[in-house]
């Protein structure tokens, strides 16, 4: 019996080319709570949960972040996101890929560790209604990524086996996530890691972005 494959896409580095709006939106709240990171350090956390961005932050910086320090570094960095979003575009062949996919009747969703109020935005500009299209962000699970709450959600909205999905991301917290619910990982470079940090992380493939995987869907597993 043939097995179909459904595709789950992390949203920010993936689909949209916003990663680097969001690092300037935390180096902001960082600097407007008197922590010092370098910005290459923060481009490195983009894409895993913000309870272990605040747990990485006080190895690296020795700083103590407390609940209410958090909420306010989430709060900061929301905003600053709020006002750099409209730079924020679709990255090369992303809304051709989804379609490509509608069209052929092959499932997916998308499943980021960004909470609805930040990635409300990126999901306008890529053209995608989440009252339509399957999308579970940060705040209807219990743990984003590393972890592989995001991913096993959003395999259950698509009613399909977390076995027969491939998780297409640009981070190695995407691809260590994949591996963990045991789909396989797709990765693409439009978010600044590169290759071999990608397949050290469980990605078996490596596109360049969203317009080269269309090129390769049927060579994984996107054909009915």
């Amino acid at each position: 019996m043939r097995q179909d494959t459904a595709f789950l896409f992390d949203l920010d580095g993936t689909l949209v080319d916003s990663v680097y709006q969001h690092v300037a939106a935390w180096k902001e709240a960082l600097d407007a709570e008197g922590i010092e990171l370098s910005v290459w350090r923060i481009h490195r956390k983009i894409g895993m949960s913000g309870g272990l961005f605040a747990d990485q932050l006080l190895r690296e910086t020795g700083f103590s972040i407390d609940a209410d320090s958090n909420e306010r570094l989430r709060q900061r960095h929301a905003a600053a996101y709020s006002r750099l979003s409209a730079t924020v575009t679709p990255l090369p062949g992303a809304r051709e890929l989804l379609a490509a996919l509608t069209d052929g009747g092959i499932a997916w969703a998308i499943a980021t560790s960004g909470r609805m109020e930040t990635a409300a935005s990126n999901l306008a500009a890529l053209g995608v209604d989440p009252e339509r299209v399957p999308v579970v962000t940060r705040d209807l699970v219990k743990y984003a990524k590393p972890d592989p709450d995001l991913f096993l959600a959003a395999a259950a909205r698509l009613n399909v086996p977390i076995e027969n999905t491939v998780v297409v991301g640009d981070s190695i917290w995407d691809m260590l996530a994949a591996q963990r619910c045991r789909a396989l990982g797709i990765g693409v470079l439009s978010g600044g890691y590169g290759v071999a940090e990608l397949r050290d992380a469980g990605a078996y493939r490596v596109f360049e972005d969203p317009h080269e995987l269309k090129q390769h869907l049927d060579e994984v597993g996107g054909r009915r």
